[in-house]
């Protein structure tokens, strides 16, 4: 436990850490999530509302690890995919192919153990499925981005297992902006791949109606890479929608719909067009209607009643050359109701129900998964209290989940999950949280029914139908410090799973292709995080902020199963921010350390560190708009950067030295 030492210490010697991550930065700006708009710069990011979670909290409000971006960390973050948007927060990592294709990992996990959502439904891709597939979300219209780390099974069923990541977009308004008009533009250009990347966004509206409308497009070349191109890395994806809603003093009611179109090549199939083998590319596209409500004090009793319904059409084409392969859709419908309940005996809370009717299906002469019916209902309660310097928080959940193949047998499942917290503000400025959860998880239908070759992954994938449900046991201990110079938290978790589905390579080939099997076996996880921010000056000279970071994770099968596979390495990290009325400034780096503890048949993962720094001038800052110039530098030092969480990482390293310039506004 190296490097879980080595985080430990970090965050002894910088006063033992952080409040959640919306507050860490003390002259961000704050994102209206509601117009798009930005207002300057101030130290309250706590006060941004928790979207993924019932009540209206806020980050600080919330016993259960929680990590928020937006406003100016959230541009400084922003990337072609959402993990890697993610992967500064403590404890978030991510997936790699390319820079196309990255899911986010949470304290080790990944896949169908971590839900991916936007405005609280999820995205209803097939990116759990394979590492080879994109997320349909669009950072670059995100809002703000919401990360719950740990088990989430509680609020958002069998899927969140792991945690959830929310993509807050306000694509069906909840309000209209306060001027009557508000949006923001961007456009950019990126030297590793000659990309272009530009995106606008508008609200507008009264007190009674809202109207949204956003669109991005962005079209990226082979990427570069120490030494050379990466091949087959190319990236082109264009995203918009549209949403209105009728508003009132009893609430809201909207509609919107969004298109997503995808069209990126896989770099561990480059082909070999010297030899006539054509380059595998992906192309994918999905249309999502969503109807959304929130209706206030409808009587006596309910403080709110909020309900999300969606539907999905999704289609992924992977390409050999020009020749369509393998044929990925889905077509779902999912819905949510949300009931918040006046306080009853000092308790506040809500309870609510969940459903699912998911379609999947892959044609094609390499399906390796068969056509597969998801259906799902689940109903929760949480309920939170406070008892002076304590708080409590409570919840549970009951699911109903088949999962029936065509020409196959049905498989039933019911997990269950319960969750406990408790905050106990011992001191003015401390206090101490400690998480307790059980958590259960159904199978999914590439676990359960996988057999076959998959080209865009190069492997050969088999599945297990007789696999039962997987459950955790959670622990988490948290130490939090609010002071005016130094914020800080330190975290450490323990993680013991029963019956832990993983992919095991087998160190066999079929069909000149790696096979990997999906397997059941008891596991443990146990890691630590740790983060603390400084705010070493402030005065006519401008803000001095340094932020520093650290996680670790080790992950191991039971009874001397050995190592679990793709294991996030641990990181040590730090940035130095500057900001002086119209200019700021950051500069960092971010160790990766060696990945040496890897499963049987896997490669070790060398260290690297990534040095990045972001620059920008506000140039126009009046009543009407804000202008913005940045220049964005990410890994300077031109390192070979192979993420140990990447099933590619061997053939497919992350981009090499970046430097991206470009122009925002708000108005």
């Amino acid at each position: 436990m190296r490097n879980t030492l080595l985080a430990l210490t970090l965050a002894a010697t910088f006063g033992t850490a952080l409040p959640a991550l919306a507050a860490d930065a003390a002259d961000d700006a704050v994102q209206d999530t509601s117009t798009g708009t930005t207002r300057k710069n101030t130290r309250n990011l706590d006060a941004i509302v928790v979207t993924a979670v019932p009540l209206g909290r806020n980050a600080d409000q919330i016993v259960a690890p929680v990590a928020v971006l937006a406003g100016s960390r959230l541009d400084d973050a922003r990337s072609v995919s959402l993990g890697e948007t993610v992967s500064g927060i403590p404890g978030v990592q991510s997936t790699a192919l390319g820079t196309a294709v990255g899911r986010p990992v949470i304290r080790g996990l990944d896949g169908p153990r971590v839900s991916v959502l936007e405005n609280g439904l999820s995205s209803q891709d097939v990116s759990n499925v394979s590492q080879d597939h994109a997320v349909t979300l669009e950072p670059f219209l995100a809002d703000q981005i919401e990360v719950l780390k740990g088990p989430s099974t509680l609020l958002y069923g069998s899927g969140a297992i792991g945690g959830v990541v929310n993509v807050v977009d306000g694509r069906v308004p909840e309000k209209a902006p306060e001027n009557g008009f508000a949006g923001r533009a961007e456009l950019r250009n990126d030297s590793v791949s000659d990309g272009q990347t530009g995106l606008v966004r508008m609200d507008a509206g009264n007190d009674r109606f809202a109207i949204h409308v956003d669109g991005m497009h962005r079209d990226n070349g082979d990427y570069d890479i120490p030494g050379g191109t990466l091949a087959n890395s190319a990236v082109k994806t264009t995203s918009g929608s549209v949403g209105a809603s009728v508003l009132g003093t009893w609430g809201y009611l909207g509609l919107s719909v969004s298109r997503f179109m995808d069209l990126y090549g896989s770099p561990a199939e480059p082909g070999h067009p010297e030899e006539g083998e054509p380059a595998v590319h992906i192309k994918m596209a999905q249309t999502n209607y969503n109807l959304k409500g929130g209706f206030v004090q409808p009587f006596e009793g309910i403080e709110k009643i909020e309900f999300n319904l969606g539907h999905n059409s999704y289609q992924h084409v992977e390409y050999e050359g020009d020749t369509p392969g393998t044929t990925f859709s889905t077509n779902s419908n999912q819905g949510r109701l949300v009931v918040t309940h006046a306080p009853v005996a000092g308790w506040e809370g809500a309870f609510g129900v969940q459903t699912q009717h998911r379609q999947f299906a892959a044609v094609g002469e390499e399906t390796f998964v068969p056509a597969t019916t998801t259906k799902g209902i689940g109903v929760f309660l949480t309920e939170q209290r406070d008892f002076g310097p304590v708080k409590i928080e409570l919840g549970a959940r009951r699911d109903s989940q088949s999962v029936q193949p065509v020409n196959g047998a049905k498989r039933d499942f019911h997990p269950n999950s319960l969750s406990g917290g408790i905050a106990w503000r011992f001191a003015e400025r401390w206090y101490l949280s400690f998480n307790l959860d059980h958590a259960e998880r159904a199978p999914s239908e590439e676990e359960l029914f996988s057999n076959g070759p998959h080209a865009a992954s190069a492997t050969f994938e088999i599945g297990d139908p007789n696999l039962g449900k997987e459950s955790s046991n959670q622990a988490e201990l948290g130490l939090h410090f609010h002071g005016d110079v130094v914020e800080s938290k330190v975290a450490i978790y323990y993680n013991r799973y029963k019956d832990f589905i993983y992919l095991a390579d087998t160190g066999t080939v079929e069909d000149d292709l790696p096979v990997r099997n999906w397997a059941q076996h008891d596991a443990t996880f146990r890691g630590a995080e740790a983060e603390a921010t400084f705010h070493l000056a402030k005065g006519p000279s401008g803000n001095w902020d340094l932020r520093a970071f650290g996680d670790t994770v080790r992950a191991t099968l039971d009874n001397g199963g050995g190592n679990l596979p793709r294991i996030p390495a641990g990181r040590l990290g730090a940035e130095l921010k500057w900001n002086a009325d119209n200019l700021r400034a950051s500069v960092g780096a971010v160790r990766y350390f060696k990945q040496d503890k890897v499963a049987e048949f896997e490669t070790d993962t060398a260290g690297y560190t990534l040095v990045n720094a972001h620059v920008a001038w506000t140039f126009v800052n009046d009543e009407r708009s804000q202008w913005e110039a940045f220049v964005d530098g990410n890994n300077l030092t031109n390192q070979t950067a192979r993420p140990a969480t990447s099933l590619f990482k061997d053939v497919a390293p992350m981009p090499g030295r970046n430097v991206s310039v470009g122009v925002r506004a708000f108005f």
